[in-house]
C-alpha cells in the first residue's frame, strides 16, 4: 500500500489503464468494496433507507455504484444528483435501472426533498469531489455540501460515510472549505492520501480506512512513499539462529544521559537490549552510571570523565571513541543535555574522522547537529536521525507549523539535502530515505504523547541496527515494533497513563507476533 498525492493517485489510473485495468473497472471495484464494507457496518439493510450525494466526475460515478449495490441487497436509496453529469452516463442509468431513486439538484428549489432524505437517512453517501481539484463552491453544490455538514439536518442516527475524501477537503493538504461535510468513516481509494494522516483534517475525516480496488500490479511502481505493513516488515527482521551467541547479534553503544536525565540512558539501553542486541553498554556521566546501574542490570558500562560540575570533560570523547571499534552500532544524544561538555563530546565523535558504525542521532545529538552550520557535510553519511517536529524545524531551518504542514515533503527534501535516513516522528511517523523513497508508519497513539517515549524508540532502532539489519530496515522495523508495542499497552492502559518503561516488555512481544505471523 502506497501514500500518493491526488496527482500520483491519477497516475497510477493511468498506468493501471495501460496495464489493462481501465477506470470504469476501478470504479466499479471501488464502488463494489465500499459498498461491501458500509453493509458490514449496517446489515441487514433491507429497507434501511440511504442516500448518495453525487458529483460531476468519477467520485460520482463511485458514489452510484454504491448506491446501486446497496439497492440490490435490500437498502432504499436515493442518488441525489448535485452538479450535473455528463451524457451518456451508464453509472447513473444502470442505479436507476436497479430502483435507486434519482434526485436532481436543480429540481429541488430550496433542498426541500434534500432535508427529507438526510432527515430520514440511516447511510449518507458523500461521493461529490473526492480527490477533484477544488475550486469554490457554489450555488446547488455549496447548498447541499453546508446541508450536509449540518449536524442538525442529518438523522443523529445516520452514518455518514465519504469516499475518499470529504467533498470539499484537498487531497494533499487536508485543507478544507467551510461546507466540507464530517464524515464518521472516510474509504481511502487504492492509496491512502497526505489528508488522511493530517492531523487538522482528522475530525472531518472520521475513521480511515483503506479500499483494496484491485490495481494492476507495477501500478502504483512510481509512487515513492509505501505505508508499512506487517508483511513487509517481517521479512526486515534479524534471523535469530539456533546457534547463536551473544556475538552472533553485535554490541551496541549509547551515549547517553545526564544528571537531569537519567532515566533517557536507562531507556534507551533497555530497549536495545529488548530489541535483539547481543550486548549493550552504556557511555555516560561517571557520576550517574550507580544510579542507572540500581535500575539495569544488563547493560555494561563506561564511565565519561566529568569535571566537578558533573559536566563531561574534555578527553570524555577520547574515552568513547577508543571503546568504539569493538561495536557494531551506536546511539548518541538521548538525555544528554545542551552543557557545553554535552555538545562537545557530541561534536568531537562525530567530527572525529574516526570510522564510525553505523549510528542513531537522537535529541541531544540532533540540538549540537543544529547548532552547526551545514551540519549534513561535516558528519556521517550512515546515520539515522530521529527528530521529532521540534527537532526537525532546528535542523532544517523551518518553523515547527511548516514542518507539520508538510511533514512527508519535509522529511523527504531533507533526507535528500543530508544524505541521511530521517525518522520524523509523531502519529503516522515517516522513515525518509535520501533516494527519495520513504515508509510511512500506519499508527496514531497519543499514549505515546509522554516523556521517554523517544528514548525507547532510538535504542530500539540502535538495537537492529547492532544485529546487521540495514539502517532503512533498522528505521522502519524500529518504528513499527515501537508503535506495535504502543497499541498493546493503549489497549490496557487507554489513551493516557502510559509511562516509556511500560514499552519495554512489549518490544520483544511485538517482535515475536510479527515473526510468528501473529500481528496483522
Amino acid at each position: 500500500m502506497k501514500l500518493v498525492t491526488a496527482d500520483q493517485m491519477r497516475r497510477v489510473e493511468d498506468r493501471s489503464e495501460r496495464l489493462g485495468v481501465s477506470k470504469d473497472a476501478l470504479m466499479e471495484n471501488a464502488g463494489l468494496a465500499a459498498a461491501r464494507r458500509v453493509r458490514g457496518l449496517r446489515a441487514p439493510l433491507f429497507g434501511v433507507p440511504a442516500v448518495a450525494l453525487v458529483g460531476p466526475g468519477n467520485n460520482g460515478g463511485d458514489g452510484l455504484v454504491v448506491a446501486r449495490h446497496l439497492r440490490r441487497w435490500g437498502a432504499s436509496v436515493a442518488a441525489y444528483i448535485c452538479a450535473g453529469r455528463r451524457a451518456p452516463d451508464a453509472k447513473l442509468d444502470a442505479a436507476a435501472d436497479a430502483g435507486v431513486a434519482v434526485v436532481r439538484a436543480h429540481d429541488d428549489p430550496g433542498l426541500t426533498r434534500l432535508r427529507a432524505l438526510l432527515g430520514a437517512a440511516h447511510i449518507v453517501v458523500d461521493a461529490v469531489f473526492g480527490i477533484g481539484r477544488l475550486r469554490p463552491l457554489d450555488g446547488a453544490v455549496a447548498d447541499a455540501l453546508a446541508l450536509l455538514a449540518d449536524g442538525g439536518a442529518v438523522n443523529p442516527d445516520a452514518l455518514i460515510v465519504a469516499l475518499d475524501v470529504p467533498s470539499g477537503m484537498d487531497a494533499d493538504t487536508g485543507a478544507a472549505l467551510p461546507e466540507t461535510p464530517y464524515a464518521d468513516l472516510t474509504l481511502a481509494m487504492g492509496h491512502l492520501k497526505p489528508c488522511h494522516i493530517n492531523y487538522d483534517a482528522q475530525d472531518r475525516l472520521g475513521a480511515v480506512e483503506t479500499l483494496d480496488i484491485d490495481l494492476p500490479p507495477g501500478a502504483d511502481d512510481d509512487a515513492p512513499v509505501s505505508v508499512m505493513t506487517a508483511d513487509r516488515m517481517r521479512v526486515m527482521l534479524p534471523r535469530r539462529p539456533l546457534a547463536a551467541h551473544k556475538g552472533s547479534f553485535g554490541k551496541a553503544l549509547i551515549a547517553a544521559g545526564s544528571r537531569s536525565y537519567i532515566g533517557a540512558a536507562y531507556l534507551a539501553a533497555i530497549a536495545a537490549a529488548r530489541a535483539g542486541a547481543g550486548l549493550v553498554a552504556l557511555a555516560l556521566p561517571d557520576g550517574i552510571r550507580d544510579a542507572v546501574a540500581a535500575k539495569a542490570a544488563e547493560p555494561i558500562f563506561l564511565p565519561l570523565p566529568t569535571d566537578a560540575d558533573g559536566d563531561l570533560r574534555h578527553d570524555a570523547a577520547d574515552v568513547a571513541l577508543d571503546a568504539l571499534p569493538s561495536y557494531s552500532a551506536m546511539l548518541l544524544g538521548c538525555g544528554m543535555g545542551q552543557s557545553p561538555g554535552a555538545r562537545r563530546f557530541i561534536e568531537s565523535v562525530l567530527r572525529s574522522g574516526a570510522a564510525l558504525p553505523p549510528c542513531v542521532i537522537d535529541a541531544d545529538g540532533l540540538n549540537a547537529l543544529a547548532a552547526t552550520p551545514e551540519w549534513w557535510e561535516r558528519f556521517p553519511d550512515v546515520a539515522v536521525l530521529t527528530p521529532h517536529p521540534g527537532e526537525m524545524a532546528r535542523l532544517s531551518g523551518a518553523s515547527t507549523a511548516e514542518t507539520q504542514a508538510d511533514r512527508v515533503g519535509t522529511a523527504l527534501r531533507c533526507a535528500a539535502l543530508w544524505n541521511k535516513i530521517v525518522v520524523l516522528k509523531g502519529a503516522y511517523t515517516i522513515v525518509a530515505h535520501p533516494d527519495g523513497t520513504a515508509m510511512l508508519s500506519p499508527f496514531a497513539n497519543p499514549a505515546l504523547a509522554t516523556a521517554g517515549t523517544g528514548d525507547a524508540l532510538a535504542g530500539c532502532i540502535a538495537g537492529l541496527l547492532s544485529q546487521g539489519a540495514a539502517p532503512r530496515d533498522a528505521a522502519a522495523l524500529g518504528v513499527y515494533i515501537h508503535a506495535v508495542a504502543g497499541e498493546a499497552v493503549r489497549g490496557r492502559l487507554g489513551d493516557a497513563g502510559m509511562i516509556a518503561s511500560d514499552l519495554l516488555p512489549e518490544l520483544p512481544l511485538a517482535m515475536n507476533a510479527l515473526r510468528c505471523g501473529a500481528y496483522r
